[in-house]
């Protein structure tokens, strides 16, 4: 049987399909599963034994060619999925997926109706919609209508093992906290003076370094840059230098994490690192930091402080949260990221911290 899974979003949403295809392989491992999805996204998962091809699908280079050349890049990327599956699931909406399971062939498809257009009515068996339910158990519905059992949830990352040779290699602390503080939309992301407040209190207050990650891209790099000249004792940065793979050995390392709603916020929780995670416009029942151990949602409540097993989220609890939108009124800035209640997140991390050194973490698994 070969099956086809596609999500062509961005890493973070492509870390947390990995439950469906342990589950699929569980279930049914004979199945060859493919997965499409857009090039980028990959690093963590050409090691996944559970995968059986990658396909991948280059967005920006797709998007700059003339409009011809677009045409017949577009006709060459759809054509290799010419009756060549049994079974499709698209974990997306939106028309791509659907014109590759109607051109796919396959007698079973599975995915997110299109709203409108001729693809709407193209898949035999429509999943549910997702609600406040969290993404892992809505990636995890084609188990159900495969008449399948759901065995784990376990989100899991396959690094290029190359990678731990350079981290081997860093002058890291014995203990420090790994802190991501930027995302690529920089309305999930804090000022940069209260960001520097949460990382001084890590460090003078906890005693406990701080190592900063970030993206290359140079907006993330001017936001860490603006980060580290208001911090009173500059945290070790390697922003901008590590790729996914090693910031993915870097942060089993850590004592903690402490970070925004980020692929890397996921990368940490699947490495059964404690995530504290500062949540602004997005909702922590959709994209909460997922316990591993752990077969039910901690995260219950549309908005506020939450947790599940190891893991907090705070956000404030306000109506408007959580928005879904790129900033108050399209301003880009995030109001309920501004306006932290530092005191609240240093009571917490105090307690995580404390809690770490009481029980430790060779318990549930992580070093």
């Amino acid at each position: 049987m070969r099956v086809l899974i596609t999500k062509f979003r961005h890493i973070g949403d492509v870390i947390l399909t990995t439950p469906l295809f342990r589950n699929l392989k569980l279930n049914f491992p004979e199945w060859e599963l493919d997965f499409g999805i857009n090039r980028g996204c990959e690093e963590l998962l050409l090691y996944n034994r559970d995968i059986s091809n990658l396909i991948l699908y280059d967005r920006p280079t797709v998007k700059a060619l003339p409009f011809p050349a677009r045409l017949k890049r577009e006709w060459n990327f759809f054509r290799q999925f010419y009756h060549r599956y049994d079974i499709v699931i698209n974990l997306t909406e939106g028309e791509r997926g659907a014109i590759i399971a109607y051109l796919s062939g396959a007698k079973i498809k599975i995915g997110y109706p299109p709203k409108k257009g001729i693809f709407k009515s193209v898949y035999t068996h429509p999943l549910p919609p997702q609600g406040i339910r969290h993404t892992i158990d809505a990636n995890l519905d084609p188990i159900k209508l495969l008449g399948g059992k759901i065995f784990e949830k376990r989100v899991y990352l396959h690094p290029d093992p190359i990678a731990i040779k350079k981290i081997a290699r860093l002058s890291l602390p014995e203990e420090f906290v790994h802190c991501h503080p930027v995302s690529r939309w920089l309305f999930k992301t804090p000022p940069p003076d209260r960001t520097a407040k949460i990382i001084d209190f890590i460090q003078q207050k906890l005693g406990l370094p701080v190592v900063i990650t970030a993206g290359p891209a140079p907006k993330e790099l001017e936001m860490v840059h603006q980060i580290l000249t208001r911090c009173t004792i500059p945290p070790i940065s390697f922003a901008g230098q590590l790729t996914l793979s090693e910031v993915t050995f870097l942060n089993r390392q850590a004592t903690l994490f402490i970070g925004v709603d980020t692929a890397i916020m996921h990368l940490s929780a699947a490495n059964n690192t404690p995530v504290f995670a500062l949540f602004g416009p997005s909702g922590a029942f959709h994209w909460g930091p997922w316990d591993n151990r752990l077969m039910e949602s901690g995260y219950i409540s549309r908005r506020g402080e939450q947790r599940m097993g190891i893991h907090s989220v705070y956000q404030r609890d306000w109506e408007c949260i959580p928005c879904g939108k790129d900033g108050c009124n399209g301003s880009k800035i995030s109001r309920c990221l501004v306006e932290l209640e530092l005191d609240k997140i240093f009571r917490r991390l105090e307690e995580m911290v404390s809690n770490q050194s009481e029980e430790g973490f060779q318990s549930i698994g992580k070093k």
